[in-house]
């Protein structure tokens, strides 16, 4: 949201106020920091051991009362995550008409991601403006009777930050050997998939002398306790805090290849050439997979392994994957949204 947040505050007929629901609270407080984002409105709502039932519960109330007391005319939200549901609930609630950043994205499984797929179709539901990242994207909100006039194909938010942040970082610093970054964390990964996948980890990191793994691991305690079983004390395992986005950023510039559960990662690595093994059964972003940039390989060990080796040591193969095509935006979507807004 930071390009949108930067092209509302530069026209004239906005008043941009920023809430922040904190709903991760350790992650968010870097990415405002260092994108230059004031916000308005901390509610703070992290609790430990959180689920969305009593988080959603606690967001609607909070919510509520900074519409009110901001007289809002327009809510705007991105992606899927809790706060993007209850943003709309709340702006239906009080018939303040909400913008869907990111809309559109769809595996038509509700299961895959959970609860994020369920989250995303309902919003459609409610939103007066639908900013489709891609062509694919807008083509799913038509089937599901969206209308035309609602839809604008913008392009990602994302790739506009990660253009910003490539220019602020300069060079990428040189490396000796090859570096695997892998991220994981997806909820229905938990438990044997997400030991599937350290596990192929490991055996890259085993089988290959050259190879660095670098895995920043989520705080979530489902996540910390597999990374240190399965993959603490290897010699070329690094395991990372959670990564400022600048420097989440700056390792991707340095790897070799991204394994990844991650959906902003499948957009940004593509734009950076980096190939990308997505470690997930279905794909809401299959644009990179159809333009042969990033390849879905679920969760088996041996797939993971079978498809990370092919790239590392079959160098045209790697080269093919490694095009720089940026199927997710050219970097100007923010503008395109403040367009259709007004």
């Amino acid at each position: 949201m930071a390009p949108v947040v930067a092209a509302l505050r530069a026209t004239e007929w906005a008043r941009c106020v920023v809430v922040a629901t904190a709903q991760h609270r350790d992650l968010l407080d870097q990415m405002l920091s260092r994108l230059e984002v004031p916000v308005d409105h901390d509610l703070n709502l992290m609790t430990e051991g959180q689920v969305p039932t009593d988080l959603i519960a606690r967001m609607l109330p909070a919510l509520d009362r900074v519409l009110v007391k901001e007289h809002a005319s327009i809510v705007l939200a991105q992606g899927d995550t809790t706060t993007v549901l209850a943003a709309a609930l709340a702006a239906f609630h009080r018939r303040v008409p909400f913008g869907h950043i990111e809309a559109g994205l769809r595996t038509q499984n509700l299961g895959q991601p959970f609860p994020e797929e369920g989250y995303r179709q309902m919003v459609a539901r409610i939103a007066r403006w639908h900013f489709a990242p891609t062509s694919g994207a807008a083509e799913h909100l038509r089937a599901e009777g969206i209308s035309d006039a609602s839809i604008y194909i913008t392009g990602n938010t994302g790739i506009d930050t990660l253009m910003h942040t490539v220019r602020k970082l300069g060079p990428a610093p040189a490396r000796q050997g090859r570096a695997i970054l892998l991220t994981a964390h997806r909820r229905e990964n938990f438990g044997l998939p997400l030991r599937n996948i350290l596990a192929a980890a490991r055996e890259l990191a085993d089988r290959y002398s050259d190879i660095e793994i670098l895995y920043p691991v989520h705080p979530n305690p489902n996540v910390q306790e597999s990374a240190r079983s399965v993959l603490a004390n290897h010699p070329r395992i690094k395991l990372l805090p959670p990564q400022d986005y600048f420097d989440f950023v700056d390792l991707m510039r340095q790897s070799s290849l991204i394994l990844t559960d991650s959906g902003g990662v499948q957009e940004e690595a593509p734009a950076l050439a980096k190939p990308v093994l997505v470690l997930r059964e279905q794909t809401e972003r299959p644009e990179a997979i159809d333009a042969g940039v990033a390849k879905l390989v679920g969760t088996d060990t041996g797939r993971i392994v079978a498809a990370a080796m092919h790239l590392l040591d079959d160098a045209s193969s790697y080269a093919r994957m490694a095009k720089g095509t940026s199927p997710y935006g050219d970097g100007k979507a923010a503008a395109r949204i403040i367009s259709g807004l007004t």
